[in-house]
């Protein structure tokens, strides 16, 4: 319980968290913020990490001088991609047999589908889409794998996504963090980068089921 809360309170509170992280312990921040990004994007039972608002602070830091912008750029950006090699390589070891899987405290059964049935619907550009959508960003590479896209191909849409949200989101920190109104409501803009993915998926949901109740 008291991890639970440990993370909730550093998700809700990303920004200051960060910032005593850094105070205290310097550089490290790196590394910290490499295994954030790489555990989100790269295993199945951890969509819950906040990448869209560690991504937007650590953009802000960059701003104010506490961090490098490009060096977060490069190791955020290569994070990201190696989260979703390896988040691909699961998917493919497992393969077809995915689909017999149920819904359980580590795997979620609807998130997938949701996955599953936009990459059937979009094929590869799915990889690129799905990094703007908590949860769906998560299961859209192991989709990939368990579809049996070739590397090549998945490579290509793994590292192009990964360049436009990691830089464009970092981006829109740095150029807009140091901004009074920004700085005074970052805990709100972070409550909104939360709030609003999650509404959207809930609303997702609540429309599948319901499409999904007169076939029932």
């Amino acid at each position: 319980m008291e991890l639970l809360a440990f993370l909730v309170d550093f998700i809700l509170n990303v920004d200051k968290h960060l910032e005593t992280f850094i105070l205290n312990y310097g550089t490290w921040v790196y590394a910290l913020l490499f295994l954030i990004i790489f555990v989100e994007t790269g295993v199945v039972v951890m969509p819950f990490l906040p990448g869209d608002s560690l991504l937007f602070v650590v953009g802000a830091m960059c701003g104010v001088g506490l961090m490098s912008y490009p060096l977060s750029m490069a190791l955020l950006l290569a994070a990201a991609v190696a989260g979703n090699q390896s988040n691909y390589t699961i998917g493919r070891y497992f393969g077809p047999k995915v689909f017999q899987w149920e819904d359980s405290r580590f795997f979620n059964r609807h998130a997938f589908d949701q996955a599953h049935a936009f990459y059937e619907k979009y094929g590869g550009i799915t990889i690129v889409v799905a990094r703007f959508m908590p949860f769906l960003r998560t299961f859209a590479p192991f989709v990939a794998g368990v579809a049996l896209m070739t590397r090549t191909k998945f490579t290509f849409y793994d590292v192009t996504g990964g360049a436009l949200w990691v830089c464009g989101i970092i981006t829109a920190g740095y150029l807009f963090g140091s901004v009074p109104w920004v700085q005074s409501n970052l805990d709100k803009i972070i409550w909104a980068m939360i709030l609003i993915p999650g509404f959207i998926i809930l609303l997702g949901a609540w429309k599948a089921r319901r499409k999904a109740k007169p076939a029932a």
